[in-house]
C-alpha cells in the first residue's frame, strides 16, 4: 500500500495537452527560422519591407511618433552591437588568451566575432518592427509629442554614437565588414594560398 503512494503515476509524468501543443508550435516555428538562415539577402529584404510598411503607416496616420522613436533607438542599439567585437579590445591585456584582434601583418588571421551575430540582429529587428507595427493599432500608444524634437534627438544620438564607434574602430584597427578584405582560396602548386579579388 505504501509503495503505491510513493511510485510516480504514468499520468502525472506525461506533459499535458497544452504543453505538448506549445512544444509542437515552438518546434515548427524554430524549423522555419532554421530554413530562413541561409537566405541572408531575402531575409533583409523582407525585414526592410516590414520597416517600410511601418514607416508608411506612421506617415499616413500622422501619429505614434513616440513608438517610431523607440523603434529607431532600439534599431540603433542593435546596429551598434552588430558593429562591436564580441570581446572588446580595450579590456584585453598583453597576456591575453589569444582572443584579441590581430594588429600586425604577420599575425595569424582571426575572424571578426560580433557581439550580436547577423541572424540575431535580423531576427531582433524584424520582431521589434512587427511589435511596433502592432502598437500602432492601439490609440493608447498615440502619445501627442512634437515630432521634430524627436527627429533632432535621434539624429544627435546617432551622430554621437557612430562617432564614438568609428573612433573605437580606428583606434583598435578592426573592420566589422568583409568587403574590401582579401579572401584566400585553394593552395597553388607551391603550397601558398592565393588571394582572390572581391
Amino acid at each position: 500500500m505504501m509503495q503505491d503512494v510513493l511510485e510516480p503515476s504514468d499520468t502525472l509524468s506525461q506533459p499535458g495537452l497544452i504543453q505538448r501543443f506549445g512544444t509542437s508550435i515552438s518546434r515548427m516555428y524554430q524549423h522555419y527560422l532554421d530554413k530562413w538562415t541561409p537566405y541572408t539577402k531575402c531575409r533583409w529584404v523582407f525585414s526592410l519591407a516590414l520597416l517600410g510598411v511601418f514607416l508608411l503607416r506612421i506617415f499616413m496616420l500622422q501619429g505614434w511618433y513616440i513608438v517610431c522613436y523607440g523603434l529607431g533607438i532600439y534599431h540603433l542599439n542593435l546596429f551598434l552591437a552588430f558593429l562591436t567585437p564580441k570581446i572588446d579590445p580595450a579590456y584585453i591585456s598583453d597576456d591575453d588568451d589569444g582572443t584579441s584582434l590581430p594588429t600586425k601583418a604577420n599575425e595569424e588571421f582571426r575572424p571578426f566575432m560580433r557581439r550580436l551575430p547577423e541572424f540575431k540582429f535580423w531576427y531582433s529587428m524584424t520582431k521589434s518592427t512587427v511589435i511596433a507595427t502592432s502598437l500602432t493599432f492601439f490609440q493608447v500608444f498615440n502619445v501627442p509629442v512634437f515630432w521634430p524634437i524627436l527627429v533632432m534627438y535621434f539624429i544627435t544620438l546617432f551622430c554621437i554614437t557612430m562617432k564614438r564607434q568609428i573612433k573605437h574602430m580606428i583606434r583598435y584597427k578592426y573592420l566589422p565588414f568583409s568587403f574590401g578584405k582579401p579572401r584566400y582560396t585553394n593552395n597553388d602548386a607551391n603550397g601558398a594560398a592565393k588571394p582572390v579579388p572581391d
